[in-house]
C-alpha cells in the first residue's frame, strides 16, 4: 500500500506524542479532564456514563462553551467597533449546527442568526428567535422562501442575483412590505483554504462581481419595497489569519465609497469563517486580536478614502460550536496493515463514519482521537480511525496516535465535531443519525433525538404498502 500524493503516509506535522492520553490544549472543550480512574469527563459527564445511557455514536456539546465563546466573540467585535466610532452585529451562521436548543444559547448571549434554507428558518423561529434578528443567504432562495421570510418580518435578507432580486421585488410590490436587503459580492480574495471551502474566488456560485454592484444596487434602489443597507461578502472557511479579511474589506471599502454617492450605505458585513483548532498544531488567533486586527483594517481602508466607518457585522459559526462538540464511538475490529517494510498502521473502526462526519471524505479535514473509557501506558501506535461504511474513503481520523492496546469495546472520543458534522450527517447503508445530547453542571439531556430503524422504515411508502396488503 502507498500514500496518495494528497495523503502521506504520516503527515509532516503530526508528531509521537509523549503521552498518547493526553489532551491537546485549544482541540478539546475547556471542561475536558478525566476522571480519577482515567475516564474521559466533558463537563463533569463520563464518557462512558453518556455511552451507556444514549449509545454510540453520540454527538455531545458543552453548553457552556457554546455560551462562552458566543459571548466572548461578541464582546471581541462590538469593543473593536466601539474604538472606531461604530458598532458591530455578530450573527451565528446556523449551518455550522442548528437546533432550536443552540438557538436560545446564542441569542441569550446577545447574537442574531445567520439562515440559509426555509428549514434553517423554520428551526429559528421556532426557538423564538427575534425576526428582525434574522439573516437570511443562500444562492437559490425559492420564491416559497423568499415569501416565509418576508412574511416573517426577518432583519435582512442577502440578495445573491438579479432573479432573486426578481423574485422579491416581486413578493414586497403584491405584499406591500418592506424588506431590507444587502448584496453578496465576491470579493476576489481567496482564503487560504480548501478550495470547496473558499468562497469568494470569481469562478463560483456564490454572490455578484464587484464591477457589476453598482448596477444591482441602483435596481435596488429604484424599487419600491426593498431597503439596500449594505454589502456582503464571504471569503472563505477555517481562516486563521486577518490578512484575508483586511484586503476583501479594502476592495468591498472601494464598492461602498462609490455607493455612497447615491445613497446611505449604512452596513458592511464581512462574513465569518474564523479557524478552531483540530489539531494539536493548529493555531487559531485568538477572537479579540482576530477582530482587532478586521475591524482596524475596514478603518484604515475607510480613511484612505475619506469616507465613515459604516456599522459592520460577522458570521461566525465553526468558531462558537466547532470546539464545543466531541463525538463519541465504540470501537468494533482493530486490524494492523504493514504500510511498508518500517511501519504498520492499525485500522481501528468504529460503529459510525461518514454518515456522521463527512468532512475528513469532502475535504480531506484532520481530526484528533483520544480513549475516552480509560486511559493506558502501552507505546503509542500510527493508527487511523475509520467508520463502518461500504466507502475506502471513510475515514474519521486519518492518523493519529492512540495506545498500542486500543481494542474492540474501547470508547474514542473525536474533538471539535460541534460544526458542519450533525449538519452534513447522512443516512448513508440506512444508517440512522446519532443524537445530540447537551452537557452542563454535571448534567446530560438530549436536545436532538436520534434516529431509530423505525424511523427511517416510516419514510419507505413501500414498506407502509406492504403492511396494508
Amino acid at each position: 500500500m502507498s500514500a496518495s500524493p494528497d495523503r502521506p503516509t504520516v503527515p509532516t506535522w503530526l508528531e509521537v506524542p509523549r503521552d498518547a492520553n493526553d489532551l491537546a490544549e485549544r482541540v478539546w472543550p475547556a471542561s475536558t479532564t478525566r476522571d480519577a480512574a482515567g475516564a474521559l469527563q466533558l463537563a463533569g459527564v463520563t464518557a462512558p456514563a453518556l455511552a451507556a445511557r444514549f449509545g454510540t455514536p453520540l454527538y455531545v456539546i458543552d453548553e457552556d462553551e457554546v455560551r462562552g465563546r458566543a459571548s466572548r466573540t461578541l464582546a471581541a467585535f462590538t469593543a473593536a467597533a466601539a474604538r472606531h466610532g461604530v458598532s458591530a452585529r455578530v450573527y451565528y451562521a446556523g449551518k455550522a449546527f442548528l437546533s432550536t436548543e443552540v438557538v436560545r444559547w446564542v441569542t441569550q448571549e446577545g447574537l442574531a442568526v445567520d439562515v440559509a434554507s426555509e428549514g434553517e428558518l423554520a428551526v429559528a423561529l421556532a426557538a423564538g428567535a427575534d425576526p428582525s434578528r434574522i439573516g437570511v443567504h443562500g444562492n437559490n432562495k425559492s420564491v416559497a422562501q423568499l415569501e416565509r421570510a418576508v412574511a416573517a418580518g426577518v432583519g435582512s435578507i442577502v440578495l445573491d442575483s438579479l432573479e432573486e432580486l426578481d423574485r422579491l421585488s416581486a413578493i414586497v410590490a403584491r405584499t406591500g412590505a418592506t424588506q431590507p436587503v444587502l448584496v453578496r459580492v465576491v470579493s476576489g480574495v481567496h482564503a487560504e483554504t480548501h478550495d470547496f471551502l473558499a468562497t469568494a474566488h470569481e469562478d463560483q456560485k456564490f454572490g455578484f462581481a464587484l464591477a457589476d454592484a453598482p448596477a444591482v444596487v441602483a435596481r435596488i434602489r429604484a424599487t419600491v419595497g426593498l431597503q439596500f443597507i449594505g454589502l456582503h461578502c464571504h471569503i472563505g472557511s477555517q481562516i486563521f489569519g486577518s490578512a484575508g479579511f483586511a484586503e476583501s474589506a479594502r476592495r468591498l471599502v472601494a464598492v461602498h465609497a462609490e455607493l455612497l454617492a447615491a445613497g446611505a450605505v449604512p452596513v458592511l458585513n464581512l462574513g465569518g469563517g474564523f479557524g478552531i483548532a483540530y489539531t494539536r498544531v493548529d493555531v487559531p488567533s485568538p477572537i479579540d486580536e482576530l477582530a482587532e486586527q478586521i475591524v482596524d483594517g475596514v478603518a484604515l481602508a475607510c480613511a484612505e478614502r475619506g469616507i465613515p466607518i459604516p456599522h459592520l457585522a460577522f458570521e461566525p459559526g465553526r468558531a462558537i460550536v466547532g470546539p464545543a462538540g466531541v463525538t463519541l464511538y465504540t470501537v468494533g475490529t482493530v486490524k494492523p496493515v504493514r504500510v511498508s517494510d518500517d511501519l504498520t498502521r492499525t485500522y481501528v473502526s468504529v460503529d459510525g463514519g461518514m454518515s456522521d462526519n463527512a468532512r475528513p471524505a469532502l475535504y480531506g479535514a484532520h481530526y484528533s482521537a483520544r480513549l475516552a473509557s480509560r486511559v493506558s501506558s502501552a507505546d503509542a501506535a500510527l493508527v487511523r480511525v475509520v467508520g463502518m461504511h461500504c466507502e475506502s474513503g471513510d475515514i474519521v481520523v486519518d492518523a493519529e496516535y492512540l495506545p498500542g492496546d486500543v481494542a474492540a469495546d474501547d470508547l474514542l472520543a473525536v474533538p471539535a465535531t460541534g460544526a458542519y458534522c450533525f449538519s452534513l450527517a447522512s443516512n448513508y447503508n440506512y444508517v440512522p443519525r446519532p443524537p445530540v445530547v447537551a452537557v452542563r453542571g454535571g448534567e446530560a439531556r438530549v436536545i436532538v433525538r436520534g434516529e431509530t430503524i423505525d424511523d427511517l422504515l416510516a419514510r419507505d411508502a413501500g414498506v407502509a404498502l406492504e403492511r396494508n396488503a
